[in-house]
């Protein structure tokens, strides 16, 4: 069966589910030695809801936790003015311990030097959240044309991954197509079991998925697919045939996936970067241009990827056409400090149909 996408006007065109987050970016400075920083929200899950709604313009909401303190008031602010309707479930801080929303710190690098990101993700409300928490017949009122969640919100307690399959049988109750990021990290899964519990709880989710966004690395250390041999590992970061190989052995052993998509990433420096994206939907290969980026901030990158392809897919593009306005959207995002958008749907449009980086007057 091919990807069906609900075209009838609903109150949400996309719902996502997963962790708020902010992050302390102190710039090129390393965090050691910063003296100041700009705070940026975030989220993986979160992030595309708001690409969707600031630079395409869609009906979009985020199911989260939310802390009663001032930090949460800064996070909340930041959601109403990216146009995401909001639907928390509240924890009250104590005032010394938690709930927290986690904190994220990052410093971009320059050049050769790397970028840094690590967390204080302890007594995170995010983690406290089970099923039971959310009314998905009450959010989804009026219709949801697409549900989302992702691999990090999975990892930060048993409880989330439950959650989050309640949320997905919800949607596809009332006709969502249903998408996960894969978004596997090692650090997040140490806490809770390690690899084998990754590979075990993302497979149970990965069952009710229609749409899967994720590299090879991400399906085999968060699936346990066996990939394709790579013999010249550093030629295959750009090559989409490693990829489709991979998808090839996913689709197999998960034959209600329907689209997969990731990006890929050749990285010379922090700086500079060969950005592509291929996308495999309902049997048929597709292909990005490659462009050339100089990067300002690259977190949040694949997440601007996510949005612009979904965005292509619900206002009714075709595939190709719909990975190209991915692939460009997450191209511009990197040129953007923090991790979502400021981009415009023209400029996104522009940018996939070939427009260069000339002044425009």
């Amino acid at each position: 069966m091919p990807l069906a996408i609900r075209t009838d006007a609903c109150a949400l065109d996309f719902l996502s589910l997963g962790a708020l987050v902010h992050r302390l970016d102190p710039g090129v400075v390393p965090f050691r030695k910063a003296r100041n920083f700009d705070i940026h929200v975030s989220g993986g899950e979160y992030n595309v809801a708001a690409n969707l709604s600031d630079c395409f313009g869609l009906k979009t909401g985020v199911a989260t936790a939310m802390v009663n303190n001032p930090v949460g008031d800064l996070v909340q602010a930041r959601v109403r003015e990216m146009g995401v309707a909001a639907f928390y479930k509240h924890f009250e801080h104590d005032g010394v311990r938690g709930p927290n929303i986690a904190t994220v710190y990052s410093d971009r690098g320059q050049g050769v030097r790397a970028p840094v990101v690590f967390y204080n993700r302890a007594n995170e409300a995010a983690a406290l959240l089970k099923v039971g928490d959310f009314d998905w017949k009450a959010i989804m009122t009026g219709g949801c044309r697409w549900f989302h969640s992702g691999g990090i919100f999975a990892s930060l307690s048993e409880a989330n991954p439950d959650l989050i399959i309640d949320g997905m049988k919800a949607a596809k109750a009332q006709g969502a197509v249903v998408s996960f990021d894969l978004n596997y990290r090692g650090k997040l899964w140490k806490t809770v079991g390690g690899d084998k519990r990754a590979v075990e709880v993302l497979r149970k989710i990965v069952a009710n998925v229609d749409c899967l966004i994720g590299n090879e690395e991400d399906m085999q250390k968060g699936l346990g697919v066996k990939g394709p041999e790579v013999t010249k590992k550093e030629e295959s970061k750009l090559n989409p045939d490693v990829f489709f190989g991979m998808i090839e052995n996913t689709v197999k052993e998960f034959p209600n996936i329907k689209l997969v998509a990731t990006t890929l990433r050749e990285t010379h420096s922090a700086n500079r970067h060969d950005w592509a994206a291929v996308l495999w939907m309902d049997g048929q290969r597709y292909i990005s241009p490659t462009a050339q980026l100089d990067v300002i901030d690259r977190i949040g990158g694949g997440d601007g990827f996510a949005a612009g392809t979904i965005y292509g897919l619900l206002a009714g593009r075709q595939p190709q056409e719909a990975l190209n306005l991915g692939w460009a959207h997450g191209a511009l995002l990197t040129t953007y400090h923090g991790d979502t958008t400021m981009a415009t749907l023209a400029e996104v449009d522009a940018f996939a149909a070939g427009t260069g980086a000339r002044v425009q007057r």
